[in-house]
C-alpha cells in the first residue's frame, strides 16, 4: 500500500534547479546552436570570418572561467596552451598530417601539456599559482622562439590551408570552432550540474575545508586544469586556422589573459551564462575599437578594474538579481510555496 505525498504547505522552502523560464531559455539557446551551423551558408565570408574569432572568444572566456570562477585557479599563464595549441598545429602539418586534423591533435597535446605542468603548477596556490603559470608560459615561449624550424621570433605560416578556396577554408574552420564550441559547453555544463560542480565550488571557497569533508581537491583541479589547457590549446589552434599567421611574441602575448579576464570580470565570474555575455561585448568593443592602439587596452583595464570594484558579479550577475532567471542553471534555488515570485526566490 502506497500513499501520495503531503503537498508542501504554503510558506514552506522548496528546492529547485530549472524552472520554466530555464528550460525556455535553455531550448532557445540550443536552437540558436544548430542554427549558427548554417551560417556559411548564408551569409558573407567576411562575417564568417568575425563569427569565428568571437567563438574563440567564448572558448576562452568559458576556459579560464571554468578555473577562476568555479575552481578558484586564478591563472595569467593560459597562453602557453593557446600558443603551445597553434605552434603544435605548425609542428603537425610540417610532417604531413592534414591541418584540420592537425588542429585537433594538437589540441589534445595541449591537454597533456596540462596534465604534466600540473605536477609543478597545482602545487602552488593563490598569488603564487598566477605568477607560477605566468612564468611557464614564458619559458615556454622562450623555447619555441629558440626553434628555427618554427620560424624563431619571426613567426610562421600555416600552409596546409593554401590549397583551399578562401570561402572553404573560412566554413571549414568556422564549422571546426563552433564544434569546439558547443562541445566545451556540453562538457563544462554536464559537469557543473553533477556534484562535481558543488566539490569545486567549495575547494575555491576554501581548499582546506573542503578536503576535511573528503572532496578530492588534487584529483578534481588536475581534471579541470587539463580541460582548461584543451580548450585552450584548441583556441590557439583555431587562432591560427583563421588567421593563417602566428609570431610567438602575440601567440604567447600575455594580453590573452587580460581578454580571458575582462570578458570574465564584466560577463560575470563563476556564472555559466556571464563569459558567454562578456565574449560578445569584447568582440563588439574589440572590432569597433582596436584601432584605437593604446587608448584601447587602457580602456579595456579600466573597465575591467570599475567592474571588479563596483560589480564584481558581472553583467549577468545583475541581471540575475533582477529578473530570478537563469537560462543554463547548473546550481540549485530555494523558493517560497506561494509566495510572490520576485521575493520568493534566492540561489544556493
Amino acid at each position: 500500500m502506497t500513499t501520495a505525498a503531503a503537498p508542501a504547505p504554503p510558506g514552506a522552502w522548496s528546492v529547485q534547479r530549472a524552472g520554466l523560464a530555464s528550460r525556455i531559455g535553455s531550448s532557445a539557446l540550443v536552437l540558436v546552436a544548430i542554427a549558427l551551423f548554417a551560417v556559411p551558408q548564408v551569409l558573407s565570408a567576411n562575417v564568417v570570418q568575425q563569427l569565428t574569432s568571437l567563438l574563440i572568444f567564448l572558448i576562452l572566456a568559458v576556459m579560464w572561467n571554468a578555473l577562476a570562477g568555479y575552481a578558484g585557479l586564478v591563472s595569467v599563464g593560459q597562453q602557453a596552451f593557446i600558443g603551445f595549441g597553434a605552434y603544435g598545429t605548425i609542428y603537425l602539418t610540417q610532417r604531413g598530417i592534414q591541418p584540420y586534423l592537425a588542429v585537433v591533435l594538437a589540441s589534445l597535446a595541449s591537454a597533456v601539456l596540462a596534465a604534466v605542468l600540473s605536477l609543478l603548477v597545482l602545487r602552488l596556490r593563490g598569488g603564487q599559482f598566477a605568477v607560477g603559470t605566468w612564468v611557464v608560459a614564458e619559458a615556454i615561449a622562450l623555447f619555441v622562439m629558440l626553434d628555427q624550424s618554427l620560424g624563431g621570433g619571426t613567426g610562421v605560416s600555416l600552409q596546409g590551408l593554401s590549397g583551399y578556396a578562401p570561402e572553404v577554408r573560412r566554413a571549414f574552420t568556422y564549422w571546426l570552432t563552433l564544434a569546439f564550441a558547443v562541445l566545451l559547453l556540453v562538457l563544462l555544463f554536464l559537469l557543473l550540474r553533477h556534484r562535481t560542480g558543488a566539490a569545486l565550488q567549495a575547494i575555491r571557497d576554501d581548499e582546506d575545508a573542503a578536503a576535511s569533508l573528503g572532496v578530492r581537491v588534487r584529483p578534481l583541479k588536475l581534471m579541470l586544469f587539463v580541460l582548461a589547457g584543451f580548450g585552450c590549446g584548441a583556441a590557439g589552434a583555431l587562432t591560427l586556422a583563421n588567421t593563417l599567421f602566428i609570431q610567438p611574441q602575440s601567440i604567447f602575448g600575455v594580453q590573452w589573459s587580460a581578454y580571458m579576464i575582462f570578458m570574465v570580470l564584466v560577463g560575470g565570474i563563476g556564472t555559466f551564462e556571464g563569459p558567454i555575455i562578456g565574449a560578445v561585448l569584447f568582440f563588439t568593443v574589440q572590432y569597433f575599437l582596436a584601432d584605437q592602439g593604446a587608448w584601447y587596452l587602457i580602456g579595456l583595464g579600466l573597465t575591467a578594474v570599475a567592474f571588479a570594484l563596483f560589480l564584481p558579479r558581472g553583467l549577468w550577475s545583475l541581471l540575475n538579481g533582477r529578473l530570478h532567471v537563469q537560462l543554463l542553471p547548473v546550481g540549485y534555488h530555494l523558493r517560497r510555496q506561494g509566495a510572490p515570485p520576485r521575493s520568493s526566490k534566492r540561489e544556493t
